[in-house]
């Protein structure tokens, strides 16, 4: 759980592709250095490393758990800003994202931009602020300022939000699948990066290769979450190489990778599905 800087409170509205031209309530604070990316080492609960470079770009944020979704949520674009109101009601949402924009609107503070900005959701923060909360990094927090005035909104205390869902645009990079530490022909898990679009994953299936090179098995095996964005498989056989991978997003579209993990796959290695989501 990330630790929190500044009580931020914050309307938010997550909204489904169907439903993103709404808004909902919600609170949001800052965590990390002023102009960090959050977690100290550029990572965070949903397994993302470097998001301090692009496509993150230090503009990140912790959800809690209607928005981070025990992993389900990595990923997912939104868009937020600040409004001139305080709020103790809180709206249900069934669909919620992974990258949001964020910008100060409509609101008394002086060094509010007006400007949105786009956020990434790549920690979790389980504190009990309100039914939806962003913990921003500091970097996705300032930017909502005017030129100079990022530390003086950052010190600003209780301001109003709101948020909704946008498409994650990871322009020149497709989906991604990096194999975690401690994979063995009984155990695989991988990390799922850079899933376009809707952004965060909901299924991850596994298609092995039948012995001797006879090609695919035909047959798909569900994965599991083990933790954030990463998908795991045990088995008491050893599981047969090349891999296949199914993702499926969670408005429904499906990517198949075929044979994107080889025969000598390795711990600790990335594989480009060469695919991205239309």
């Amino acid at each position: 759980m990330a630790a929190l800087v500044a009580l931020f409170a914050v309307i938010v509205m997550c909204a489904s592709h169907a439903e993103a031209a709404g808004w909902l309530p919600a609170k949001a604070t800052w965590y990390g250095a002023p102009n960090g990316a959050g977690p100290d080492d550029n990572g965070g609960a949903c397994g993302f490393k470097h998001t301090n470079e692009y496509p993150f770009m230090s503009m990140t944020s912790c959800g809690n758990e209607p928005l981070f979704k025990d992993g389900k949520g990595c990923g997912a674009c939104y868009q937020v800003q600040l409004v001139n109101r305080s709020s103790n009601g809180f709206l249900d949402v069934n669909d919620v994202g992974d990258e949001c924009r964020i910008r100060c609107a409509n609101s008394s503070h002086p060094a509010c931009s007006g400007k949105a900005q786009r956020v990434i959701i790549t920690d979790m923060n389980y504190y009990p602020v309100s039914k939806y909360h962003f913990d921003l990094s500091g970097t996705a927090f300032g930017s909502m300022a005017k030129p100079g005035l990022d530390d003086k909104l950052r010190h600003a205390g209780i301001i109003d939000m709101e948020f909704r869902r946008v498409p994650c645009n990871y322009k020149g990079l497709n989906v991604t699948f990096r194999v975690q530490v401690g994979s063995n022909p009984n155990y695989f898990a991988v990390l799922v990066e850079y899933a376009g679009k809707d952004g965060a994953v909901v299924q991850v299936d596994l298609m092995e290769s039948k012995k001797g090179g006879g090609g695919a098995t035909g047959v798909w095996t569900p994965m599991r979450v083990s933790w954030g964005a990463v998908w795991r498989l045990d088995t008491k056989r050893p599981l047969q190489a090349p891999f296949s991978l199914r993702i499926r997003s969670d408005s429904g579209k499906m990517l198949v990778a075929k044979n994107v993990i080889p025969a000598d796959w390795k711990p600790l290695t990335s594989y480009d599905s060469k695919l991205q989501f239309p």
